[in-house]
């Protein structure tokens, strides 16, 4: 499912908290750890287009779970319906830097929800189609700008550069 090479998939996974393992069956699963990046990316673009507050609130409730828990809550869509049919692994739970990425995308929500409800739909389209970036970004290679953020702030920076190169640490 992934055409990255497996040195820069794993650098990436591990940019955000996972420890990837060498194993087939889990390769085979990791292109599914992008689901709920694109769910939420989803979301944005469709509250974004429409301006709709309501549905930026109920995304923004959604990432304070995804924030608070191991799993996100769109997790349970992959590991309780689409594995099934996949016959792939479970998703591996969330570490701090993808909790930290759910937690940007929180107050990202909250700040579009909040211009779009006080008439600042320009602001909030270029908001939106920012969020709608960064997410596609994640969505389409593993490569997470918040879990970058968060590593390089508070983690491990060396895994910074691996998940840019796709070489190994030093």
């Amino acid at each position: 499912m992934d055409d990255l090479p497996k040195e820069k998939l794993f650098a990436r996974l591990r940019l955000r908290g996972m420890n990837p393992e060498d194993d087939p069956e889990f390769i085979r699963m990791a292109g599914w750890t992008r689901l709920t990046f694109a769910l939420c990316t989803a979301g944005a673009g469709i509250a974004t287009v429409s301006s709709s507050v309501p549905v930026l609130v109920t995304m923004m409730g959604i990432a304070v779970i995804g924030a608070a828990m191991e799993r996100h809550p769109f997790d349970y869509v992959y590991n309780g319906v689409i594995r099934r049919f996949t016959g792939t692994l479970k998703l591996p739970t969330n570490g701090v830097p993808t909790r930290f990425a759910c937690t940007i995308g929180a107050v990202w929500f909250l700040a579009l929800a909040v211009l779009f409800h006080n008439g600042f739909d320009n602001a909030g389209y270029v908001l939106g189609a920012m969020f709608v970036a960064v997410g596609s970004l994640v969505s389409t290679t593993h490569f997470c700008i918040p879990s970058l953020i968060f590593q390089f702030l508070f983690g491990d920076r060396s895994l910074i550069i691996p998940s840019i190169t796709g070489r190994a640490r030093v």
